[in-house]
């Protein structure tokens, strides 16, 4: 028996998970570091999945096959294709950054440690410390919910994972919220007692459209097994191409339905996409990351393994109107980020936009449309995570997310100015780093399918360059207001973040190759699911 590398992978996180826990109250830098240590080891193995996996081998790779509830015939069934793999590879890479940007975000703060110590009305009730050990240990059991989500071959098991993964998320937006304002108004006031509600309110909007999606993509789960007698994806995949299993039209567009519903919640795309800007409002700049590069990536990955290949006429039937959806996602999320006052929401919505073309990619039905769709899945949770990074660091020092309240920042803090610079720029998708390869292949294969489409979908480039340009000369360029004059630039440990992830956008910006050379297999095989092929051009080329 072959050692079970994919399980490991996800398990490895999911004991730390637990190790972190269980350390002592008292010893919150050991949790810190045992948690670090844990990321690193899952980077580790998924660098080892990555290396033996094979690009122009089978379809799913590194299989673990198990049996687990016969009697309603679920399996414990695992398999990475190229899409997976690069996913996998992703949430094992961005969470040692995670972790070391939120080194400090479930300290106590200062100012209740002196109340604490200042006595008063409540000096014998003790001081409740914010649990540094559960925050970490609550990201460890994220990463390790996402990871075997992107490993699932089996739709049961892969349910279930979509839907644990709410509850950790939940626990890391609603306690363990950002202590930055966001108004002046709340600043003025103390903000606390508006600021725990705001959080709570974030925290319960997350869990409840989540919530909403999974109960139907449950009914969804249930009908595939009626019609299908198994959930195993493998199984239905090959009795589809035997010919020995087929579903009625009506059948398969409901159970479609039902699937692409949860998914686009959790993308998320318009109009189910109003809980994201709270959630990564009031949430820390690192589960702010851990939630758009990571966790919603799950929604589109499962658009394109369990839509487009259980449900291929029920896919080219929707796609009319899917493509309508993911273009206003792409309008509106960057109209909505051109004008936010908060630094976060801005970033929040400009990801509601990216996650439009996400999705145009996919069911632009085209292997240049779904290639870029796959590396934009990549690209955009390395980009997101250097400038949400950044601005999280930027936003510590001030303690307000309101862009108002900062300018003339590039002065005091250059390095901080710089790097928030290249952030921004690669969510505009400035040739040269890697989300414009992303952007471009997705445009590329929606014009070749849908000309239309295509022109449309460019304004949101343009209007990206407004909102990332505006918020940088806002920010970091003018006059050097009061309260950011003594703003420090930088420390080794932020950097230590942030110069990898710049480094690694100016590296699949110059060569993509190493990735595309993994994914395309994957998208061929989708393609081949879908019965497509790509658009001929209509002009011959001179001979």
């Amino acid at each position: 028996m072959s050692f079970p590398l994919l399980t490991a992978t996800a398990v490895l996180p999911a004991i730390g998970a637990i190790a972190t826990a269980a350390v002592p109250a008292a010893r919150r830098t050991a949790a810190k570091w045992l948690a670090l240590l844990f990321s690193l080891g899952t980077l580790v193995l998924a660098g080892i999945v990555l290396a033996r996996f094979e690009p122009g081998g089978s379809r799913f790779q590194l299989t673990e096959s198990h049996a687990w509830i016969k009697d309603f015939g679920v399996r414990y069934e695992l398999g990475v294709d190229g899409i997976g793999v690069a996913l996998v590879a992703l949430t094992a890479l961005l969470m040692p950054f995670i972790i070391l940007a939120g080194w400090h975000d479930a300290d106590p703060s200062p100012s209740s440690q002196l109340r604490s110590s200042r006595g008063g009305p409540n000096e014998n009730k003790p001081y409740r410390w914010r649990p540094t050990q559960g925050f970490f240990a609550l990201m460890l059991m994220t990463e390790a919910m996402v990871i075997l989500s992107f490993e699932a071959t089996d739709v049961f098991v892969f349910y279930i994972l979509f839907e644990a993964m709410l509850i950790p998320m939940y626990f890391l937006i609603g306690g363990f919220g950002d202590r930055a304002t966001s108004s002046a108004a709340a600043a003025a006031a103390g903000g606390g007692e508006n600021a725990a509600a705001q959080r709570s309110y974030a925290a319960v909007k997350f869990l409840l459209y989540n919530l909403v999606g999974g109960l139907i993509m449950l009914a969804a789960v249930i009908g595939l097994y009626t019609v299908a007698g198994t959930f195993s994806l493998s199984e239905i995949a090959e009795a589809r191409a035997n010919g020995t299993f087929s579903m009625a039209t009506s059948t398969e567009r409901w159970l479609f339905l039902g699937f692409f519903f949860a998914f686009a919640v959790k993308a998320p795309l318009w109009p189910l996409h109003t809980w994201l800007p709270n959630a990564m409002g009031e949430a820390t700049s690192p589960v702010a990351v851990l939630l758009t590069a990571v966790v919603d990536k799950v929604g589109t990955f499962a658009m394109m393994r369990f839509c487009l290949q259980l449900f291929p006429e029920a896919s080219k039937w929707a796609t009319p109107v899917i493509l309508v959806l993911a273009l206003i996602s792409i309008v509106y999320g960057a109209l909505l980020a051109v004008g936010q006052r908060d630094i976060k929401r801005l970033i929040a919505y400009a990801s509601i936009s990216h996650f439009g073309f996400i999705v145009l990619g996919i069911f632009a039905m085209t292997s240049q449309g779904q290639s870029g769709a796959t590396l934009y899945m990549v690209n955009h949770g390395i980009s997101t995570a250097a400038l949400m990074l950044v601005a999280g660091f930027l936003i510590t020092r001030r303690g307000s997310r309101l862009i108002a309240d900062y300018g003339g920042v590039q002065k005091v803090a250059p390095i901080l100015a710089g790097t928030f610079l290249i952030g921004g720029l690669a969510t505009l998708s400035l040739p040269g780093l890697a989300p414009f390869v992303s952007e471009f292949l997705v445009l590329v294969g929606v014009f070749s399918a849908y000309p239309a489409v295509g022109i449309i979908a460019t304004t949101g480039i343009v209007l990206a360059a407004i909102y990332v340009l505006v918020l940088y000369q806002r920010t970091m360029t003018g006059p050097v207001k009061a309260e950011v004059q003594g703003m420090a630039d930088l420390k080794v440990r932020e950097l230590v973040v942030v110069v990898p992830l710049i480094a690694l956008l100016i590296f699949l910006g110059v060569y993509p190759k190493p990735l595309t050379e993994i994914v395309n297999p994957a998208v061929q095989h989708t393609m081949s699911d879908v019965q497509k092929k790509d658009p001929q051009p209509e002009v011959e080329a001179a001979k």
